[in-house]
């Protein structure tokens, strides 16, 4: 691992807040560690968020007899604002923090900064649930850890697997051009700054991790989930509001120039949104027969036409109109929900005409019902996609227009 440049290559930031019972034994580990196994060069932040207990005294006794170690007090409390604080004052090439009482093995830290300090990628962060990692934790915590990022994934359309594991290192020139746009100071920062990372193009690498469970941990976990999902609301709508820039942080950071993308033929199109389409249907079927028994029928058509049209959405954009990049995604998928709420109209209306003809008509008639007119509201989306959804601006028209121009000039 070596620098791009001469100077401090890896600070990494250890947030706390009356930690006086583990720091030092913690600190002292982390500094015996990276003396052994860190190759490029490193300084450890003790970064205090308002502590009330002793931990000031231990932590600046620790900056005062262990080399490289510095201590930082904040009066604000808050771990996004301690790492705001660290990382926006650092003159580290690359960034990291880790949680105080160490649940992540250490050996994952090498190979966490390696990929950022070569260059390969932006944002670096452990995850707990890859195949290969070796995680000892409560059944609630697991569920919990793991219900979350599934729902961060669902609705943000997230690639990244673990959203809060605290062990992420980001190179300084990506940290600050991202911290500007995050908003929040306490648990959710790491979710928010992961988002607007991968909706900007960023690089994000994973590494599983070795991870035991602090059992003195003193996370409010139900508060954190509400400020989590209100953070995940608050994201979004920027997103869709366009308050966050991503496609200008695309242009100065991503790994990619912003070229339109190819998209298939209208014949393509039609029959990739037939396969789409084939396959949402079965799906759509399989989960009406499992929600009617518990929900009944009109209940078990929203949910079931619900879960379909939001994969129906990301599949259609990426595979029929070939759309890849992050530019509109969220209000191309509110879209696509208006487009649901029409053939949930069109499918519930032929419920509702259905049981005035025949009240007691059975399940499978029930079905084949909502089949056909899941067919003519099918029908009604690929037009609506195609000419509302996904439509193709005279932006983009004109820029491949130029960019087959300067294909055919370069052949000739």
């Amino acid at each position: 691992m070596k620098l791009s440049h001469g100077g401090l290559a890896l600070e990494i930031v250890v947030p706390v807040f009356n930690e006086e019972s583990v720091l030092e034994k913690s600190i002292r580990k982390l500094a015996n560690y990276l003396k052994l196994e860190m190759p490029a060069t490193w300084r450890i932040t003790i970064a205090d968020n308002a502590s009330t207990d002793n931990t000031p005294v231990i932590a600046t006794r620790l900056a005062q007899v262990i080399p490289n170690v510095v201590y930082r007090r904040l009066d604000m409390k808050g771990r996004g604002h301690a790492l705001r604080d660290a990382w926006s004052s650092s003159d580290a090439e690359v960034l990291a923090y880790v949680d105080v009482d160490l649940s992540t093995d250490l050996a994952a830290l090498p190979p966490l900064v390696a990929p950022l300090l070569s260059g390969h990628s932006d944002i670096s962060i452990g995850t707990r649930l890859g195949r290969s990692s070796r995680v000892s934790r409560g059944p609630k915590r697991e569920f919990i850890s793991r219900s979350y990022n599934l729902l961060l994934k669902r609705t943000m359309q997230v690639r990244f697997s673990d959203a809060q594991c605290g062990f992420k290192a980001v190179r300084a020139d990506v940290a600050k051009t991202l911290l500007p746009h995050v908003e929040d100071n306490g648990w959710f920062f790491d979710t928010e700054l992961l988002i607007i990372a991968e909706r900007s193009g960023l690089r994000i690498h994973e590494i599983p991790v070795d991870w035991v469970d602090d059992p003195d941990s003193r996370v409010d976990i139900k508060q954190t989930a509400i400020d989590d999902i209100r953070g995940l609301v608050r994201v979004a709508g920027s997103l869709v509001k366009g308050s966050v820039p991503v496609q200008a942080i695309y242009a100065e950071l991503g790994r990619r120039p912003i070229v339109p993308q190819s998209r298939p033929s209208f014949f393509g199109q039609v029959i990739r949104f037939g396969m789409v389409g084939g396959v949402s249907t079965v799906a759509f079927a399989l989960l009406f027969l499992l929600f009617q028994g518990p929900l009944g029928a009109q209940q078990a058509n929203f949910f079931a036409l619900l879960l379909t049209a939001i994969g129906n959405t990301a599949a259609n954009r990426r595979f029929t109109f070939g759309i890849n990049g992050p530019e509109r995604l969220f209000t191309q998928q509110f879209q696509g929900l208006v487009v649901f709420a029409l053939a949930w109209s069109i499918t519930s209306s032929s419920l509702l005409a259905l049981h005035a003809i025949a009240p007691n008509s059975s399940s499978t008639m029930e079905l084949v019902t909502l089949t056909g007119a899941n067919v003519l509201a099918t029908l009604m989306r690929f037009v609506l996609l195609r000419v509302w959804v996904f439509r193709v601006r005279k932006a983009e028209a004109a820029a491949r227009r130029m960019s087959s121009s300067v294909k055919v000039a370069r052949v000739a």
